[in-house]
C-alpha cells in the first residue's frame, strides 16, 4: 500500500485556491482551514505557508468569484447598460454557486486583480453612459454596494436553506400581523410573500441604471 503522505498534493496558491473553490461548491455554509486540508490531503497548518490568514485566504476566494464574473461580460463596450447587468447576474450566479465564498463580499475587499477588473468595467460603463466625477464614482459605489450585498445575502439565504433554486423568497415565511396595529403590512402580506429576491437584486441594478441615465442628462 503506497504510504498515504505520498499522495498528498504539492500545495501551491492555484491548488489551495482551486480546492477552495471545490469546496464551496459542494454548498457549504463556510470553509474552514481544517476541511481545507482535508480535502487536499494536507496538513491544515501548511495552507498558512501560503496564505497569512483564514482572511486571506477567503480575500483570495472572493477575488477568484470578482474575476470570473467580470470575465463572463462579453458584450460591447459601448452597450453599458448591457455589460452592468450582466455584470450583475454574473455576480450573483458566482456567489450563489460557491455561497460560502460569496457571503464573505459583505466583510472583505480584496484589492485582487479580479476585483479590480469588476470595478475598472464599472467606471467604464458609468463614464460611457456620461458620467464624470462626483457622479461617476457614487454611481459606482452604490452600484457594487448593492450588488455585492445582495448578491452576498442571496448566496448566505440558500446557503442556510440549502437550495439552489434560482428563485426563492425573499421573505422566508408570510409576516402574521394585526391589521389593527399594521394594517399596511396586513393588507400586503400576500405580495409581500410573493417577492422573489433574484427577481428585487436585478429591480436594485435596474433603478440604478436609471439614476444614471437621468444624472448624465443634467
Amino acid at each position: 500500500m503506497a504510504n498515504k503522505a505520498s499522495t498528498r498534493v504539492r500545495l501551491d496558491r492555484a491548488s489551495i485556491i482551486d480546492a477552495g473553490m471545490e469546496l464551496a461548491e459542494t454548498g457549504v455554509a463556510s470553509i474552514s482551514v481544517r476541511e481545507l486540508g482535508t480535502h487536499l490531503g494536507a496538513d491544515p497548518t501548511a495552507i498558512y505557508r501560503h496564505f497569512a490568514s483564514k482572511d486571506a485566504l477567503m480575500s483570495a476566494l472572493l477575488d477568484e468569484l470578482n474575476g470570473q464574473a467580470a470575465a463572463r461580460v462579453d458584450l460591447p463596450a459601448e452597450d453599458w447598460a448591457g455589460r452592468l447587468r450582466m455584470l450583475s447576474e454574473a455576480t450573483l450566479a458566482s456567489f450563489t454557486r460557491y455561497p460560502a465564498i460569496g457571503a464573505e463580499a459583505t466583510s472583505l475587499t480584496t484589492h485582487g486583480p479580479g476585483e479590480l477588473a469588476a470595478i475598472e468595467l464599472m467606471l467604464d460603463a458609468f463614464h460611457r453612459a456620461g458620467l464624470r466625477g462626483q457622479e461617476l464614482v457614487r454611481h459606482y459605489a452604490l452600484l457594487a454596494s448593492h450588488v455585492l450585498a445582495g448578491a452576498a445575502g442571496i448566496a448566505r439565504a440558500r446557503a442556510d436553506r440549502r437550495s439552489d433554486d434560482e428563485d426563492s423568497p425573499w421573505i422566508d415565511s408570510p409576516l402574521l400581523a394585526d391589521p389593527r396595529q399594521f394594517p399596511l403590512i396586513a393588507e400586503n402580506s400576500t405580495l409581500l410573500s410573493e417577492l422573489q429576491d433574484r427577481e428585487l437584486f436585478l429591480l436594485g441594478v435596474d433603478v440604478i441604471i436609471e439614476a444614471a441615465r437621468t444624472a448624465a442628462a443634467r
